[in-house]
């Protein structure tokens, strides 16, 4: 059996209240573990089913928007990161699994922190609970009601000692049931 080391830890963009909550977990982690933070938004919100297809963009149209997302990423976390050099940031131009696939391959992350802002929220166009637990690696939703819920994909639960969470601080991720046709 293969164990997973937290070398590194991802965060998906989420520009909420529940995002910086998400983004605290985050941060406490990689302070404590002195690993780094890679921070990703996508220049398709995964979040959103309506999003427009960015694909239609011209590519001036797509670098513009993908020089302004990351500048602004920049702007909203590097204050919070104060000293803690230990991060990198990323807007993703592909959707959301491809991209996450791609920097988890590439070891970008061994843990990946989604803020989850409503308990219906969607990523990537489908339940973000149906996301975190069938994604590949060890995967942390944060809220959507308070900072201290953390619900964690069966590969996160075999690595929540590293996290330094006790049993009582998490919760495993309920898969949700989709109505039956008939």
């Amino acid at each position: 059996m293969t164990v997973v080391v937290l070398d590194s830890i991802g965060l998906c963009v989420h520009r909420s209240e529940v995002g910086d909550r998400a983004f605290d977990f985050a941060y406490q982690l990689v302070r404590r573990r002195n690993v780094p933070l890679n921070i990703f938004d996508f220049l398709e919100d995964p979040y959103d089913p309506d999003v427009p297809d960015s694909r239609k963009l011209s590519k001036e149209e797509r670098d513009r928007i993908l020089v302004e997302k990351e500048r602004e990423i920049r702007f909203r976390y590097d204050e919070r990161l104060g000293h803690y050099l230990k991060a990198g940031f990323r807007v993703c131009e592909d959707n959301e699994w491809t991209e996450l696939h791609h920097c988890l391959l590439h070891r970008e992350f061994q843990l990946l922190v989604l803020p989850c802002p409503t308990e219906d929220a969607t990523f990537g166009g489908r339940s973000i609970q149906t996301f975190a637990e069938h994604f590949a690696c060890p995967t942390a939703l944060i809220g959507p009601d308070s900072p201290d819920r953390i619900r964690l994909n069966p590969p996160a639960v075999m690595v929540v000692n590293q996290m330094g969470l006790d049993a009582n601080q998490w919760e495993p991720i309920r898969p949700v049931a989709t109505p039956v046709e008939l």
